[in-house]
């Protein structure tokens, strides 16, 4: 019960936060998320609604960081995990206890995809002015890819493009 009520203050938050961006012309431009030991940007137009952890229901014959899908508000989800479909490696078990803060971000119905990343922790709104530098994407970066952003503290948050990801053949084809 008190998960469920600092869920609901979390998005309350949220949703102040990005509702001060619009009107005060500040530029939140992402949603940072950490999955594994990576940081993510994702771009807010691109992005859906945010998702408590929902045990996926497994998909036999898939690739591994495709988890399964789960009926998010009455809609069917399939559910990659971030860390394991960025990172090339196998997805990582891990129990009841240590999804307390993960968060399932469904990318935006326009995208036409009914996907949701598995994410480890928000880590809340970016905008441009939150980071000291940026790089382009290292020649033969995936497509998915967009810039990576700096931090003052030097941490390295990787942008990325889901409309690019959500049309992306090798997102798309699951079977293993």
């Amino acid at each position: 019960m008190a998960a469920r009520e600092a869920l609901r203050e979390f998005q309350a938050r949220l949703a102040d936060r990005l509702q001060t961006a619009r009107t005060a012309g500040v530029s939140a431009s992402w949603l940072a998320v950490e999955a594994g030991d990576a940081g993510y940007l994702l771009p807010l137009g691109q992005a859906g609604e945010i998702f408590p952890w929902t045990p996926p229901q497994a998909v036999p014959y898939t690739l591994p960081w495709f988890l399964g899908v789960a009926n998010l508000r009455g809609g069917l989800y399939g559910v990659v995990q971030l860390s394991a479909f960025a990172g090339g490696q196998a997805a990582s078990p891990a129990g009841e206890a240590a999804r307390g803060q993960s968060r399932l971000v469904a990318l935006n119905e326009a995208l036409e995809v009914n996907c949701a990343l598995l994410v480890d922790r928000l880590a809340g709104l970016r905008g441009v002015e939150a980071f000291v530098t940026s790089e382009a994407p290292a020649g033969g970066s995936p497509s998915w890819q967009g810039d990576t952003y700096i931090d003052s503290a030097g941490r390295r948050w990787q942008e990325i493009q889901l409309a690019a990801l959500a049309q992306l053949p090798e997102f798309l084809s699951i079977g293993a």
